[in-house]
């Protein structure tokens, strides 16, 4: 399991003072309004220079480097966000990042075009029929030749500094993006968690990601269970009832 995530101390070099090369890996391509559900917010798309990958910045407010600004950096999941899938909680934190930002009058959404964790939407497809012959997402990847993650977050990062951002409160429990802000010049004022109404659809998916990959989970989450061979079992309710995962 990766090791979790900790503030680094105060001094390190602000990302506007780092090499201008990193933001330069980006370029700003348009930028346009975009009223929304939860509210009214400045759309602006980048390309990058190296990849072509597409980054889509939802932006609310004016933003400095001083004042601490509300931050997601949200992996796209056309299943959880489009189609509402029970899978993952994906499209619920998406929808509580957008209404705490409308809430502050300040903020940045983030999204990228890493979906699957970076496989891809066929991929990904082919992953979840893994899981329903009872691996878990980790597994899942791994046995079909992939990396458990292969997402990288240098480029959001340079999207980030090129809106003129420095002191960030991210909305995350990734513990990589974290360390990727970090170690691209961005003070974290504070992780800022995002409550979402639980389901017992993607109870197991949160507590493997947990468990598994480091991801910084409300520990009185079920634990993913060392057999997985069998039916698993896990309190999911307040109450302490349980279901049972074939």
């Amino acid at each position: 399991m990766r090791t979790g995530w900790e503030p680094k101390a105060s001094g390190q070099t602000l990302c506007h003072d780092m090499n201008n090369d990193a933001v330069a890996t980006v370029e700003r391509i348009a930028d346009a309004v975009l009223p929304t559900e939860h509210g009214k917010f400045r759309i602006v798309g980048y390309r990058s220079r190296a990849t072509g990958e597409e980054f889509v910045a939802l932006v609310k407010g004016t933003l400095t480097r001083e004042e601490p600004t509300l931050v997601r950096i949200h992996s796209q999941c056309l299943t959880g966000d489009v189609f509402h899938s029970l899978r993952c909680d994906c499209g619920r934190q998406l929808a509580a990042a957008l209404e705490l930002v409308e809430l502050e009058g300040r903020g940045v959404i983030l999204y990228q075009q890493q979906e699957g964790r970076g496989i891809g939407i066929v991929n990904k497809i082919r992953a979840y029929a893994e899981q329903d012959a009872g691996l878990d997402t980790v597994d899942a990847n791994l046995a079909l030749g992939f990396a458990a993650d292969a997402r990288s977050y240098d480029e959001c990062a340079a999207v980030l500094c090129d809106l003129g951002l420095q002191r960030v409160r991210v909305m995350s429990n990734n513990p990589e993006k974290l360390k990727a802000l970090e170690d691209n010049g961005f003070e974290i004022v504070e992780r800022v968690e995002l409550h979402v109404e639980p389901h017992d659809g993607f109870a197991f998916y949160l507590a493997t990601k947990r468990d598994r990959m480091g991801h910084l989970i409300d520990p009185s989450e079920p634990s993913v269970a060392d057999d997985r061979e069998g039916p698993v079992s896990f309190p999911v309710r307040p109450d302490g009832g349980t279901v049972t995962k074939e």
